[in-house]
């Protein structure tokens, strides 16, 4: 097996593995195991267990916040070249944001829905590594998502922006890690179908109400 085909292996197996028992639960003997590879590969490619988690959120987050950046640069650009330009809304913002990382997975749900749950463990278990690490390798991104929502909701103070944003990450993390079992369950509740598009189209004005609101 190529060194590329090696690494790629080892981080789908990690992913999958994380997602299934979370961080602590899962061992790098697990993984080679499932893998088909021995501790040393795992030790070449990556050095150490928090390393292979850094680089299994790199994985996702690298192109998504690169796109994420393009996305804003040209979206800016609009807004201050053309003066009858109306401001953006927040639904426009926060629709930018779930359908890139959407596009990053090539609109695989089940891809981004891992790579979902695998961040809302980040923030539920003790991995203050990575917290640390998504901080300060992306954090420059993050912090001028929450600029331009400052922007559209001028009254917000820092600390509502703190819950807002916690509360908005969180009810995506719940809806698009379980997106498969939330339309079964409304189909067969209902009687009626729905696709993923539909279901983020009712998840974005949710967000937009709950983050204006989210004031005192």
């Amino acid at each position: 097996m190529a060194q590329s085909e090696t690494v790629e292996n080892i981080l789908d197996t990690a992913e999958r593995l994380f997602a299934e028992k979370g961080f602590g639960e899962t061992s790098l003997r697990m993984i080679t195991a499932k893998a088909g590879v021995n501790l040393a590969a795992v030790n070449y490619h990556f050095g150490s267990k928090e390393s292979l988690i850094q680089a299994v959120f790199a994985r996702f987050l690298n192109p998504f916040t690169a796109r994420v950046l393009e996305v804003l640069d040209e979206k800016e650009k609009t807004w201050s070249e053309d003066p009858e330009a109306e401001a953006p809304e927040l639904e426009e913002l926060l629709r930018l944001v779930v359908y890139t990382a959407a596009e990053i997975n090539d609109y695989d749900v089940r891809k981004s829905a891992t790579f979902l749950r695998l961040l809302g463990l980040a923030y539920t278990q003790a991995q203050s590594h990575l917290r640390t690490y998504i901080n300060n390798e992306y954090g420059v991104v993050f912090q001028r998502i929450v600029a331009i929502m400052q922007q559209l909701c001028p009254n917000h103070s820092p600390q509502d922006f703190y819950w807002a944003t916690h509360f908005a990450l969180g009810a995506t993390i719940f809806t698009m890690s379980g997106i498969d079992a939330l339309i079964a369950m409304y189909e067969e509740d209902f009687d009626k179908s729905i696709v993923v598009h539909e279901v983020v189209e009712r998840l974005v004005p949710f967000l937009a109400a709950g983050i204006r609101g989210v004031t005192k």
